[in-house]
């Protein structure tokens, strides 16, 4: 099976060679990529944080092997979907599901079930392929969308995607996708999402999630990061770093009402 684009033309440019383009221009430095056990990155359309869902990923090895990890913003199909067979269509071609991983990681979580109604839609993980597609050609991946905010849930898909990482020798990138509070003021935006990056930047899942609640972040992503950030700290990971922070308002000058846009990477 092939999933059809839900956003391109919308998100991202249609055409591959404008797609390209303007990942390369979102991607282009001279610093020398580190590999690293996981990643943060956000999800609107190129034009409002592209640059720093391209930061991140200019500062990365990209291996062949990635699990995604995205929230499901529209109703329908299951609250913690996979998909394990078949390719995603984008203006670079298909990107084909890594079918043993993906089948290997349900069987160690058993929350996980097999559902395209949830990925149909959803963009959280389309506008993360070309860039991985174009940083490395030989992309496999495996895609998990998240309706669910139980924590025992999400810590237990953190637990399996320790063990999946751990099976492949280290050669995988853990990538959660989100984007931070939404539709407030710049000034409210930026100082909620600061409590959230904080505890990100401890790689300390319950503290996020929590701060999440108390603090009313509308953090579309969380349960994705709490995941990661889960297998991260069962991998030993000892340091994440934020790679950029924006808000759209950077882009259309508009402070009353943005969206907040972090990259971050954990070693």
């Amino acid at each position: 099976m092939i999933r059809p684009p839900a956003v391109s033309g919308r998100f991202y440019p249609s055409e591959a060679k404008k797609l390209a383009l303007e990942i390369q221009q979102y991607t282009a430095s001279e610093n020398k990529k580190s590999l690293v056990r996981g990643c943060l990155v956000p999800h609107a359309g190129y034009m409002y944080s592209g640059h720093v869902a391209g930061a991140v990923y200019s500062a990365i090895e990209i291996p062949a092997l990635c699990i995604l990890l995205g929230p499901r913003h529209f109703p329908g199909g299951e609250a913690m979907a996979i998909i394990s067979e078949g390719s995603w269509q984008t203006p670079f071609g298909n990107a084909q599901v890594d079918s043993e991983l993906a089948t290997q990681l349900k069987q160690a979580c058993p929350f996980l079930r097999e559902d395209r109604v949830a990925h149909q839609r959803e963009h959280s993980l389309e506008v993360q392929i070309p860039f991985l597609q174009q940083l490395n050609s030989n992309l496999r991946f495996v895609p998990v969308v998240l309706a669910t905010n139980r924590y025992q849930e999400l810590e237990a898909l953190g637990h399996a995607v320790a063990k999946m990482k751990e099976a492949q020798n280290d050669q995988v990138l853990v990538l959660a996708s989100t984007d931070m509070n939404h539709y407030e003021s710049d000034t409210i935006t930026r100082a909620k999402d600061q409590k959230a990056i904080d505890r990100i930047l401890e790689l300390d899942p319950r503290g996020l999630y929590d701060t999440v609640q108390s603090e009313d972040i509308t953090m579309c992503g969380v349960a994705a990061t709490v995941a990661m950030l889960v297998a991260m700290r069962d991998l030993g990971a000892t340091q994440a770093e934020l790679v950029r922070y924006a808000t759209s308002g950077d882009i259309t000058g508009d402070r009353e009402e943005v969206v907040g846009y972090a990259g971050l990477i954990v070693r």
